[in-house]
């Protein structure tokens, strides 16, 4: 199920040891420092690969995640707002990773903007707990599902470049 390409990325990002959620006290602290240590080093082999695609951060908790991930079509770069709470339950439960600006443009998404990770990450999440974390998540959820959900919504013109739209001789 997986590809080669994706097992190589998988083998660099660090897996993760404790298994605690926020309402753990210390133990969340130490899960923080592992998720942000992973993080770290998920996106510092992105820009070695030169496929550096987003940046988040979270509140002083880590319980509230935001940022920006983006996609390139055509020399163009699409970029959206990206945003996920930590469930209680995690890292049993996986989080649901929203893109709010595309809420109700593809079927492959819940309200709220949330993407579809149902039916290949969230089986595979499952079996890797406490293991996998936030980089797992990105690298095997948001990244698949940006690669393939944002070309076909160009494709269709249910989005466009920003500068597209500026470009447009108005009617």
């Amino acid at each position: 199920m997986v590809d080669a390409a994706t097992k190589k990325t998988l083998a660099k990002i660090p897996l993760l040891k404790t298994k605690a959620g926020p309402r753990d006290g210390d133990l969340w602290v130490q899960r923080l420092k592992e998720e942000y240590q992973s993080l770290i080093a998920y996106v510092q082999n992105n820009k070695e690969a030169d496929n550096d695609w987003f940046r988040l951060e979270s509140n002083e908790a880590g319980t509230r995640w935001f940022g920006k991930c983006w996609y390139f079509d055509n020399l163009l770069k699409y970029e959206f707002d990206v945003e996920f709470d930590i469930p209680i339950t995690y890292p049993t439960t996986a989080i649901e990773i929203a893109l709010p600006e595309l809420d109700g443009k593809t079927a492959k998404m819940y309200r709220g903007g949330k993407i579809c990770l149902t039916d290949h990450f969230k089986p595979l999440w499952a079996r890797n707990v406490p293991k996998f974390g936030l980089s797992h998540a990105m690298a095997l959820g948001l990244g698949p599902w940006l690669a393939v959900e944002i070309p076909d919504l160009i494709s269709k013109g249910i989005i466009s470049h920003k500068d597209e739209k500026a470009t447009k001789p108005s009617e």
